[in-house]
C-alpha cells in the first residue's frame, strides 16, 4: 500500500473501503476496496474527510482483482450471455435466452482447485431463462499473481466453461397406446399431460394417433407421424414388462436405434430413448408421467428440445439425485432431483 494526497489519486485503486455517514440518513460505503479513483471522485471524497488514501501500488507480474476477474470472465463465458459490472473482484454470467445451461464439469473443478479465485453455478443440464444468473466468479484477494491467471486460461484453453443451448423448433407425433384406451373403456388421461409439459417449450403437435397394444400398429403409427413431418415422437405407455406391454418392441421395429431402455431415476425407471435415422429421437414414457408431478421426461426434455443428443451415459449419472421425494409442496427444478454430483 502507499499513502497519497486525495487530489493526485486519480487512476489509483483504492486499499479500502471509505464510509460516508450522514446522521439520519445514510452510514455506507461511498467507494468499496478496489475502486478505481477518477477526477469526478475527488470532491466526494474530499467532502467525506479523505485528504489522504491508501491505494495499490502496482507491482509487477500482480494484477487487481478487477482485472483478473476479467480474465476469470472470459474463460467461463459461451454463447447468450452476459457479464454484470465487476465489483470487488467479482463478476456474474446472465443468461441472454431460454434454453439448457452447458457446464463443462472438469474445467470448472480444475479452476477452483487453482486457489484464490473461484466460479460458483447453478446445476448444468437444467433450463434457464434469459435474465437468470447462472453463474458468479470472483478473485478472492485484492492482488493476484498474474501468473496464476495464466494457468487458469490454459485450464480453461479454447472453449468456454459455459454454454446455452438455445430451444429448437420441434414437430412432435404422439402415439397414445392401450387397448382400454383405443376401445374407449377409459378416458385417456395420459396424453393431455405430455401435450401440457410440451406447451413449456413451445412444441408444436404434428398430430396424435390412438393404438392398441399391438406392436405392428404402433410402429406404423410411429412411422405414418414421422411421413407428416414429426421430428420428436413420444409414445405413451406399454412400456413395462407386462406381455401386453409392447411400445419398446414396436419402436425397435421402425429400425430406430435404441439408446437405453431403463433410467435410473424414480419415477422413470422404465423409460426407453431411441433415435430414427440417426437424429429424431423417439421416447417411450412409463405410467407415471401420467400421474407423478416430475418424472424421467422432466430431466430429458428440455435437453431433447435443444437438439442434444443424448446417449446411454448421459442417463446413466442420473442415478445420484434421481430419486424424486414427491414432496407435498414440489419446488422443482429448485431441488435435487435430477442433480447428480
Amino acid at each position: 500500500m502507499q499513502l497519497i494526497d486525495t487530489e493526485k489519486a486519480v487512476g489509483h485503486v483504492l486499499c479500502q473501503d471509505i464510509t460516508q455517514i450522514i446522521k439520519g440518513v445514510t452510514k455506507d460505503a461511498v467507494f468499496r476496496k478496489g475502486h478505481v479513483v477518477t477526477e469526478e471522485d475527488i470532491p466526494i471524497l474530499l467532502s467525506v474527510g479523505k485528504e489522504h488514501l491508501y491505494v495499490w501500488e502496482k507491482q509487477e507480474g500482480m494484477l487487481h482483482e478487477n482485472e483478473a476477474a476479467d480474465i476469470l470472465y472470459k474463460i467461463c463465458k459461451g454463447n447468450h450471455m452476459h457479464p454484470s459490472e465487476v465489483k470487488e473482484g467479482k463478476i456474474e454470467l446472465v443468461a441472454d435466452c431460454d434454453g439448457v445451461l452447458k457446464i463443462d464439469k472438469k474445467k470448472l473443478d480444475a479452476v477452483n482447485e487453482l486457489g484464490e479465485m473461484m466460479i460458483a453455478s447453478r446445476h448444468g443440464n437444467f433450463p434457464v431463462k434469459a435474465g437468470d444468473k447462472i453463474a458468479g466468479t470472483r478473485v478472492i484477494p485484492l492482488v493476484i499473481e498474474a501468473e496464476k491467471m495464466l494457468k487458469a486460461q490454459r485450464v480453461g484453453g479454447d472453449a468456454p466453461i459455459f454454454e446455452i443451448m438455445e430451444y429448437k423448433h420441434k414437430k412432435a407425433g404422439i402415439v397414445t397406446t392401450g387397448s382400454e384406451v383405443a376401445k374407449g373403456l377409459i378416458e385417456d388421461t395420459f396424453t393431455p399431460v405430455v401435450i401440457e409439459k410440451l406447451k413449456e417449450y413451445n412444441v408444436e403437435i404434428a398430430g396424435q394417433t390412438i393404438c392398441g397394444d399391438d406392436p405392428a400398429g404402433i410402429t406404423a403409427a410411429i412411422e405414418d407421424l414421422l411421413r407428416q413431418g414429426a421430428d420428436l415422437i413420444i409414445c405413451t405407455g406399454g412400456m413395462s414388462v407386462d406381455p401386453d406391454d409392447r411400445t419398446p418392441l414396436a419402436i425397435k421395429n421402425t429400425g430406430a436405434r435404441i439408446v437405453a431402455y431403463g433410467a435410473p431415476v424414480l419415477p422413470g425407471a422404465m423409460f426407453l430413448l431411441a433415435y430414427y435415422d440417426n437424429d429424431i429421437p423417439i421416447m417411450g414414457l412409463p405410467g407415471c408421467v401420467m400421474y407423478a408431478k416430475r418424472t424421467i421426461f422432466d430431466l430429458v426434455l428440455p435437453r431433447i428440445i435443444c437438439g442434444e443428443m443424448l446417449e446411454r451415459e448421459d442417463l446413466s449419472v442420473l442415478g445420484q439425485g434421481g430419486l424424486c421425494l414427491s414432496c407435498p409442496i414440489c419446488t422443482f427444478p429448485a431441488c435435487g432431483f435430477g442433480k447428480g454430483a
